[in-house]
């Protein structure tokens, strides 16, 4: 693929200055085109050192308006992001609707450099690729407008450009030892590349292959094709109808076998069982909590269940004996306008347990295909693709090593009747009923049905759902610890055998 490029591409000082002036005007308007559409525009710049990535950033930023747009340069992980799942860092820089981000070198860094200076598994690197598809898509079938850039050079194109920073004082100092390595292994990390624009252009995301020995004919190739991509992308969204608005589902017509009607709600423990069983765990998962913090493990449990189903009452019980410095509860209302700016999944990336640390969700990414969907607030064709990148998202997590407990508690609706009229006559409970909760209980039969979806197609071997009988709220109690504490230690086993 790279040897096939022509190298020897030139544009003459007259031609460029012509066209470069002409795209950037066009650059410039489609930039106010895109705030106004609220479409977001993601440009990523690879290639070789010296490749004249740099220049050509701040040729485009020089046209634009400088509060629409953000550049991320991208260094190798700093010893914090290295805690999270390599593209976590990424995921906290995408634009918001209507701007444009620049990346600097990207997530692409995880199977080259990483790959060429042995930082990354051979064995991880496919994996690494189906991830950054799955990155790519999600954000894709979002809206985003996403440009993939290869600047190639020759070997000796590079040698020479690397030579020439090298002896200029200004310069100099932006030749790193990885640079010269690049260009002494240049046919492997060559492969490298060849490897990547291979197993990564894709539909939503295809590779942009720039041949870069002229400087001139780089720039120029690149800000069309910005260009064309941008018309195309924006003539899409004029062409798509104006989004409907989405009524609450009324019916919900059952798919999957009913999992919640399997559950044995009878299921109880005596107050001195439930004394002694609850002590035995928390003392054991106070043990772990060592063990995690001195293995860096990081710990994600997120609670999902019906109203009034003992969420929090679970939660402290989880915690009641934890050191609070290494664990932290995130409760997730409503997203924000910033959040909605952004794919829904980015509120959650940005909330991760860092290694060695335990996050407790209220509530989740599962929003998206529970009350987002009964209640209209996601399209079908959002909600439907939620499934995947859901799965993806945790296989993610779990794969870098992350312990996902994922609880599900159940009642009965008329246990939830005898607790909600319980808290409408307590006076130090009623600020816990809401309207909301009596509209959600008329909604019953609908959420039992989009949880029994939920739970067939996102309960993978990696991050499996654990449904809780929760009428009796002792028994649920001591299930939710013993849940996490046999998670914890399958981890531990694991890495100890790893």
């Amino acid at each position: 693929m790279l040897d096939t490029l022509d190298l020897n591409l030139t544009l003459d000082k007259d031609t460029y200055k012509t066209q470069i002036e002409s795209l950037m005007q066009q650059l410039r308007t489609l930039q106010k085109a895109c705030w106004e559409k609220k479409l977001p525009l993601i440009v990523v710049l690879e290639g070789w050192a010296a490749a004249g990535k740099g220049s050509l950033v701040k040729k485009m930023v020089g046209y634009m308006d400088p509060r629409g747009f953000a550049v991320h340069p991208i260094w190798p992980a700093s010893a914090a992001e290295q805690q999270y799942p390599f593209l976590w860092r990424f995921w906290q820089k995408l634009p918001p609707s209507g701007s444009i981000g620049f990346f600097y070198h990207s997530w692409y860094t995880r199977v080259l450099e990483d790959r060429l200076f042995e930082r990354l598994n051979e064995a991880e690197v496919p994996v690494a690729m189906r991830q950054i598809n799955a990155f790519e898509r999600q954000l894709a079938d979002d809206g985003a407008a996403i440009c993939k850039f290869w600047i190639h050079l020759s070997k000796k194109e590079l040698k020479s450009r690397l030579k020439k920073a090298a002896n200029d004082e200004l310069e100099a100092w932006r030749v790193r030892a990885e640079d010269w390595q690049q260009a002494n292994q240049y046919q492997q990390y060559a492969t490298f590349a060849e490897e990547m624009l291979t197993g990564t252009s894709t539909g939503p995301a295809p590779w942009t292959l720039v041949e870069g020995d002229c400087q001139r004919w780089a720039r120029v190739k690149v800000l069309t094709k910005m260009a064309t991509t941008l018309l195309e992308a924006l003539d899409r969204r004029h062409a798509l109808l104006p989004p409907p608005v989405l009524p609450a589902q009324e019916r919900l017509e059952p798919t999957e076998p009913d999992f919640l009607a399997q559950v044995d709600l009878s299921q109880s423990l005596s107050k001195d069982e439930y004394k002694t069983q609850l002590r035995e765990e928390q003392v054991e998962l106070r043990k772990l909590q060592l063990s995690i913090h001195k293995h860096q493990v990081p710990v994600l449990v997120l609670f999902e269940g019906w109203d009034a189903a003992g969420k929090g009452g679970a939660i402290k019980r989880l915690t009641d004996v934890l050191d609070p410095r290494s664990y932290v509860v995130q409760p997730f209302a409503a997203p924000s306008d910033e959040e909605k700016a952004r794919h829904y999944l980015w509120r959650f990336w940005r909330k991760l347990p860092t290694a060695g640390t335990i996050s407790i969700f209220d509530r989740s990414w599962y929003g998206r295909v529970l009350v987002e969907r009964v209640e209209g607030f996601a399209t079908e064709a959002e909600w439907r693709r939620a499934y995947q990148e859901i799965n993806e998202f945790e296989e993610q997590l779990t794969s870098a090593g992350c312990v996902l407990v994922k609880f599900w508690l159940h009642i009965s609706p008329e246990e939830q009747l005898r607790r909600f009229e319980e808290r409408q006559n307590n006076p130090f409970k009623q600020h816990k009923l809401t309207a909301e909760d009596w509209r959600n209980r008329e909604k019953w039969p609908l959420y039992n049905v989009a949880v029994n979806q939920m739970i067939q197609r996102t309960s993978t071997p990696a991050a499996p759902w654990t449904v809780v009988a929760g009428n009796d709220k002792y028994y649920a109690r001591v299930k939710v610890i013993k849940t996490v504490t046999q998670a914890i230690e399958n981890q531990l086993k694991r890495r100890h055998k790893g």
